[in-house]
C-alpha cells in the first residue's frame, strides 16, 4: 500500500514507543452495520439528529459499555489529582483491551453469552474493581471517602445500534438487543480501511445535507450583549504534529486518549506538558503572544492507505485507520455573549467541548456539530454529512462561555465551565467569558467514506466528536480580545 509520511514530533515517537509494548498485538476489530430511523432534538442550542433507540439493529457490532467513574467525582483535591487522572486513564484503557478481545472473539461472543460473561465482562469488572479501589484509597488520605463508586465496576456488553442498558438490568446476551453481527455485508462505499482492522463507521452514521431541514441559526443579541469578534490565526497543521496524548483528561499518560489528535498552536502540547512547558514553547500562531493549544481527533480517509501510525496505539492498533486528512481551513474565533459584557479567561484555563465516549454515556455534553460548506443552516450531532460537489466538509467546535471564577480545571473537566442559556444567561455563580469557536473544513474526495478517530469501543461514530482547549494568551492579549469583543469590534 502506498505510504503517506507527516512530520511528526520526537514526543509523539517516544510516547508510541512506549505505549506501543503495551498493546502490540492488540488484534483486529470489528466492521460496523447499524441500521436505524431518525429524529430530531436539540441540545445547547445545536439541533441533533437523533438515532431512534427504539428501533433495534438487525445487524449490528457488539460493543463494551461501562459507566463514567469521572463523572462522580466532582471534588478531586489537587494533592490526589495526577494519581486519580492515572487510575481513571487506565479504566479507559482496560475498556479498549475488552473491546478487543471482543473484537477478536465475535463468533463466541455471538453464539455464547456465558463466554461474554466470562472470558471479557468478568475480568473486566475484576480490574475495575481494583482500579476503583485505588482510587478511592488515594481520595481517603485527603477528603470525605466516596460511596458508591464500587458499583460503577459493572459492564455490559451490547450492539453498536442497540440501547445503554439501565441500571439493574442484566447483561443483554448477543443476538438478543440486535447485537448479532450476521455478516455479508457491504461496507460504506466498500471501504477497504474496516474490513479486517476496521470497526466502523456505519452506512447509517452518514446523510445527504440536502436532506436535512435547516436547523440552526446564531442567538440574537440583547441591548448589553457584547457583539464583537476577536480571530487567532494558529495555521492548519501543516507540520503534521500528532499524538494519541490528552493533557487535560490524562496528563502524564503516553495513548491516554487511544486515538490521533491535530494540534495548532502551541507546540509543546503531549502528555507530559505542565503550565510552566506551555508557557515556554513554539507556537504556530500568527501572534506570538497566543501560545494557546487547540486539538481535535483527526479525519481521516478510510481508503486502503497506511499512515506512519497504523501499527501502533492510537492509530491502526486501536481501528483508527486510513490517510490523515489535513484540514482546508483552521479558523478560531472568540465571540461574545448574547447579554452581558464578558471578563478574560484566566491563563491556562483547559475546557473541553463535546464528549469522546458519546455513543457509549449518551448524548448530555454531546455539542460538537457537522456540516457542508453552504448549507450551515443545517448543523448535525450523530451523523456525517455528505456533501456535493463544490462544498467542503465542517467541524464546528463551540466552547462552554460561562466560568466559574475560581477553577482553571475541575476534577471531571466540566464543572468549572458551563453553556449560558438560550438568552445568554450564565448559570448562578458563573460568570461569562469569550466563547471559542473552532471552526474546521476539509476538501474530502467524492465517494471515499470518511471517519474520526475515536475510542475503539466508539465505533467511530460522529457523536463521538470533541475539541480540547488550554488558554495560554498573555494577560495583556486576553484583555484585549474582551476588549476588542466587548466593544462591538471585529478584530484580529
Amino acid at each position: 500500500m502506498k505510504q503517506k509520511a507527516h512530520k511528526r514530533s520526537p514526543v509523539v515517537n517516544r510516547a508510541v514507543a512506549a505505549a506501543t509494548a503495551l498493546l502490540l498485538g492488540a488484534g483486529g476489530m470489528v466492521a460496523a452495520n447499524v441500521y436505524a430511523s431518525a429524529g430530531t432534538s436539540q441540545q445547547g442550542g445545536v439541533p441533533q439528529e437523533r438515532t431512534d433507540r427504539r428501533v433495534q439493529s438487525a445487524r449490528s457490532t457488539l460493543t463494551v459499555d461501562c459507566p463514567e467513574v469521572v463523572d462522580r467525582l466532582t471534588r478531586v483535591p489537587r494533592k490526589a489529582r495526577r494519581e486519580v487522572d492515572r487510575n481513571l486513564a487506565l479504566l479507559d484503557t482496560q475498556v479498549v483491551q475488552a473491546y478487543q478481545r471482543l473484537a477478536r472473539s465475535r463468533t463466541q461472543a455471538a453464539n455464547d453469552p456465558a463466554f461474554v460473561r466470562n472470558a471479557i465482562l468478568g475480568p473486566l469488572e475484576d480490574k475495575r474493581r481494583a482500579t476503583i479501589g485505588r482510587i478511592v484509597t488515594v481520595l481517603d488520605r485527603f477528603t470525605a471517602r466516596p460511596t458508591g463508586l464500587d458499583a460503577l465496576a459493572r459492564c455490559a456488553v451490547r450492539g453498536g445500534g442497540g440501547p445503554r442498558p439501565q441500571d439493574g438490568e442484566r447483561t443483554p446476551a448477543p443476538g438478543q438487543d440486535g447485537g448479532r453481527d450476521q455478516g455479508g455485508g457491504r461496507d460504506q462505499g466498500g471501504d477497504p480501511g474496516q474490513g479486517r482492522n476496521g470497526n466502523g463507521p456505519s452506512p447509517d452514521d452518514f446523510v445527504d445535507i440536502r436532506k436535512v431541514r435547516p436547523n440552526f441559526s446564531e442567538p440574537e443579541n440583547g441591548e448589553d450583549g457584547s457583539t464583537g469578534t476577536f480571530t487567532t490565526d494558529c495555521g492548519r497543521n501543516e507540520n503534521g504534529k500528532f499524538n494519541s496524548d490528552n493533557v487535560i483528561a490524562a496528563p502524564g499518560v503516553s495513548n491516554g486518549a487511544h486515538h490521533m489528535h491535530d494540534y495548532v498552536g502551541n507546540q509543546d502540547t503531549n502528555a507530559f506538558s505542565t503550565n510552566e512547558s506551555l508557557a515556554a514553547a513554539e507556537t504556530t500562531c500568527a501572534n506570538p503572544e497566543d501560545l494557546s493549544t487547540h486539538y481535535w481527533p483527526v479525519v481521516r480517509l478510510r481508503n486502503g492507505v497506511q499512515e506512519q501510525d497504523a501499527n501502533v496505539p492510537g492509530g491502526g492498533i486501536e481501528g483508527n485507520v486510513g490517510e490523515i486528512q489535513t484540514p482546508a481551513s483552521v479558523t478560531l474565533t472568540f465571540r461574545g455573549n448574547p447579554d452581558a459584557p464578558v471578563t478574560a479567561m484566566p491563563r491556562f484555563l483547559r475546557i473541553i467541548t463535546g464528549d469522546a465516549k458519546s455513543f457509549t454515556n449518551g448524548d448530555a455534553n454531546a455539542n460538537a456539530s457537522w456540516s457542508c460548506t453552504g448549507f450551515e443552516d443545517r448543523q448535525l450531532r450523530d451523523k456525517y454529512p455528505l456533501c456535493p460537489r463544490g462544498s467542503q466538509l465542517v467541524r464546528t467546535f463551540r466552547f462552554q462561555n460561562c466560568w466559574d471564577g475560581r477553577n482553571t480545571d475541575s476534577a471531571n473537566h466540566r464543572t468549572h465551565v458551563a453553556f449560558a442559556n438560550e438568552d445568554g444567561g450564565c448559570p448562578d455563580g458563573f460568570t461569562p467569558i469569550p466563547q471559542l469557536v473552532q471552526r474546521i473544513t476539509y476538501d474530502l474526495p467524492r465517494g471515499v467514506t470518511f471517519a474520526v478517530d475515536s475510542f475503539p469501543e466508539q465505533l467511530h461514530k460522529p457523536i463521538t466528536d470533541h475539541s480540547d482547549f488550554v488558554n495560554v494568551m498573555s494577560d495583556d492579549l486576553m484583555n484585549e480580545v474582551v476588549t476588542c469583543v466587548n466593544e462591538g469590534r471585529n478584530c484580529e
